[in-house]
C-alpha cells in the first residue's frame, strides 16, 4: 500500500504538517512541577454535580502548583449542543468560584493556545490524521450503517465482543484501487485508526487515584474523523491535550474503559502521556442499597438546583471536598476560619470506590458554614438569593436593611454561634415573624403552667417594658412578673424546691416569646424586641390575649 498515496487522496488540502502545527504550541513557561489541568464540558444545557466534582480538582491540582487551569469546549457533537451552552458553563463556574486562567469565553478565547472550541480546530486534527494514514496507522472506512448492524449481529450471535476488530474490519487492508474508486463515486467514509494492539496483551498504567491497573491492550479500530470531517472525541481530545500541553487529565471513572485507546493513541502520536485522574462516582443510598446518581431520578445531580434552593455555594464546595479528600474534615477542625484554599489537596486522599453524596451531610456542613459568615455576608447572599427566587419575601428582606442585618447578627459569633439556617429557602420561615406582612402566630406552644395567668401576664407586660431598658433590667422585670404570680424568679429557685412554685421563670419568657414571636423557637428574646416598634410588640401581647 502506498500510503502517501493514500494521504494525498483523502487530504489533499492539508499541507501543513505536525511539526509547523505544534511550533504554534511552544511548551508551557512554568514552574518546576506545576500542572495544567482542564475543564472540557460539552455545551448540552446541562451542568450537574459530576462537572463541579471534577472541577474542583483541577482547579485545586493546577493552582496549588502554580500551574495552569485552562476551559476546553468539546462541541463536536452538534446535535447534542443547546444554544446558550457556552454561556451557562462559565456563568456556573464563575458562580463556584473557579476561575480559568485561560480559555473559552464567551466572546472568543483567553490564551495562546487555543482556539479553544474544538469545533474550531478541524484543519488541526486534519493535519495528524493525514499523518496518521501516511504512517499506516488510519484508513478510509466504507462500511453503511447496515453492513455495521450485520456485523453486530454476527458478534452478537457468535457470541464475541462488539467491535469494528480483526476480521470484522473490512476496509482495513481494502486495495488503493478499490479506495481511488469508491472515493471517485463520492461514497462516504470515516477515517479509521488501525489500532495495532491485541486483546492477547496487557496494558499497565499507574492511575492516580486507582493506583496500578493491568488492562487489556486496544483492538478496536476506533473512528478518527467522522463523515463531516470532524473528529471522534476520543481523538480530538488527544491531539488538544497534547498541543495544549496537559499534564494531568482529571475525568470520571467511566472512562476506564477506553483509557486502553487513549494511552495507544498518545504511543502512536509518539507523544507523552498525560497523568489521569480517574475520580470515583457520586453514589447515594436507595433505600438499603447505593446507586449512581440520576438525572432522571435526582434533582440535586443538576447545579441550577443548589442555586434554586438556597443552597449556599461556599457550602457546596466544602461539602465537595470533605468527598474528595478523606482528611479534608480533620483539617477544618483544626482550621475552623482557613480558606478552604488552604488545605494541602491530594489525589492520594482521594475514594478509590464511589463517594457517597448525603444531603443531610450538606445541611450540616452549610449550617457551620453560614454561621461562620458575618450578618453583611448572609444579608448579601440571601438578598441576591431572594431577587431571583421570592420577590415577594425581597422587598420585606431589603425595606429595612439595617434591621435585617441585626436580626441576621443575633447569636452570630463566638464558639457556639447558632445554626438555624442551612439554606438561603429557609430564612423566610425563620425571620417572618419580624414582618407583620408574614406574621402567622401559633399559640400552642403556650406553657401547660401558664394557663391561667397567661392572659394576666400579656396585660400586665404591657405596662412594664420599656425598650429603654438593658438586658440586665429587661430580664428584672420578667422575673418581678413571675414573682408576682408564684412562678420562681430564679431558676436555681425552682430546681431547689418545685413544688413551691408554679413554674420557673422561663415559663414566663416563653409565654412573651409565643406572644411576640408566635413560636416556642426564635432568637434571643430582648434583642428581637429591641428591633421591633413598640406599637408593634403591644399590639402582639393584646392579639395573644384575645386569641386566649
Amino acid at each position: 500500500m502506498d500510503y502517501n498515496r493514500l494521504a494525498e487522496l483523502l487530504f489533499p488540502n492539508v499541507t501543513e504538517t505536525p511539526e509547523q502545527v505544534e511550533a504554534r504550541y511552544p511548551a508551557r513557561d512554568l514552574p518546576e512541577g506545576a500542572k495544567v489541568t482542564r475543564m472540557a464540558p460539552s455545551p448540552t444545557g446541562f451542568m450537574h454535580l459530576g462537572n463541579l466534582f471534577g472541577a474542583v480538582v483541577d482547579e485545586r491540582l493546577a493552582h496549588q502548583s502554580g500551574g495552569v487551569f485552562y476551559l476546553r469546549i468539546e462541541d463536536t457533537d452538534k446535535k447534542r449542543e443547546v444554544e446558550g451552552g457556552v454561556q451557562l458553563i462559565l456563568e456556573t463556574f464563575k458562580t463556584f468560584g473557579l476561575p480559568f486562567d485561560e480559555g473559552a469565553t464567551i466572546d472568543g478565547d483567553n490564551g495562546a493556545y487555543g482556539p479553544y472550541r474544538q469545533s474550531q480546530r478541524a484543519a488541526i486534527y486534519h493535519v495528524f490524521v493525514k499523518d496518521l494514514v501516511k504512517r499506516g496507522y488510519a484508513y478510509p472506512c466504507f462500511c453503511t450503517e447496515e453492513e455495521l448492524a450485520e456485523m453486530r449481529a454476527q458478534q452478537e450471535a457468535n457470541k464475541e465482543n462488539f467491535g469494528y476488530y480483526g476480521k470484522y474490519a473490512k476496509y482495513r487492508d481494502c486495495p488503493l484501487e478499490e479506495i481511488e474508486k469508491r472515493l471517485a463515486e463520492g461514497q462516504s467514509y470515516v477515517v479509521r485508526f488501525r489500532s495495532p494492539g491485541s486483546i492477547e496483551h496487557k496494558v499497565r498504567h499507574t492511575d492516580l487515584v486507582k493506583g496500578n491497573l493491568e488492562l487489556t491492550e486496544n483492538d478496536q479500530d476506533i473512528v478518527l474523523l467522522k463523515s463531516d470531517g470532524i473528529p471522534t472525541y476520543h481523538f480530538a481530545h488527544i491531539v488538544d491535550d497534547h498541543l495544549m500541553h496537559t499534564t494531568h487529565v482529571v475525568r470520571g471513572e467511566e472512562w476506564l474503559a477506553t483509557l486502553p485507546v487513549h494511552l495507544q493513541l498518545f504511543d502512536v502520536m509518539g507523544w507523552k502521556r498525560p497523568k489521569y485522574v480517574h475520580t470515583a462516582q457520586l453514589m447515594k443510598m436507595d433505600g438499603g442499597s447505593k446507586r449512581k446518581l440520576s438525572k432522571r431520578k435526582d434533582p440535586e445531580l443538576a447545579l441550577t438546583y443548589y442555586y434554586q434552593q438556597g443552597i449556599p455555594v461556599p457550602a457546596v464546595m466544602e461539602y465537595l471536598m470533605t468527598l474528595l479528600n478523606s482528611n479534608y474534615e480533620e483539617w477544618r477542625r483544626a482550621n475552623p476560619t482557613a480558606s478552604i484554599n488552604d488545605f494541602p489537596f491530594s489525589p492520594k486522599k482521594m475514594s478509590v470506590s464511589g463517594s457517597l453524596f448525603d444531603m443531610e451531610k450538606l445541611r450540616d456542613v452549610s449550617k457551620n458554614v453560614i454561621s461562620r459568615m458575618t450578618a453583611e455576608e448572609v444579608y448579601d447572599y440571601v438578598s441576591a438569593w431572594s431577587a431571583d427566587n421570592d420577590p415577594e419575601f425581597h422587598d420585606l428582606f431589603v425595606r429595612d436593611p439595617e434591621m435585617t442585618k441585626k436580626f441576621l447578627a443575633i447569636g452570630r459569633g463566638g464558639k457556639k454561634p447558632r445554626k438555624d439556617l442551612a439554606f438561603w429557602s429557609e430564612t423566610k420561615a425563620y425571620m417572618d415573624f419580624m414582618f407583620a406582612e408574614l406574621f402567622q402566630p401559633d399559640y400552642s406552644g403556650m406553657p401547660e403552667s401558664t394557663k391561667d395567668d397567661a392572659k394576666a401576664i400579656l396585660t400586665e407586660y404591657q405596662g412594664i417594658y420599656d425598650p429603654a431598658d438593658d438586658m440586665s433590667a429587661w430580664f428584672d422585670k420578667v422575673k418581678a412578673l413571675a414573682d408576682q404570680h408564684g412562678f420562681a424568679p430564679e431558676t436555681k429557685l425552682y430546681k431547689k424546691n418545685p413544688d413551691a412554685y408554679k413554674g420557673p421563670v422561663g415559663d414566663i419568657s416563653m409565654v412573651l416569646r409565643v406572644a411576640i414571636c408566635g413560636r416556642t423557637n426564635a432568637p434571643d428574646l430582648y434583642s428581637v424586641m429591641q428591633l421591633m416598634d413598640q406599637g408593634e410588640i403591644n399590639r402582639r401581647l393584646t392579639a395573644a390575649c384575645e386569641a386566649l
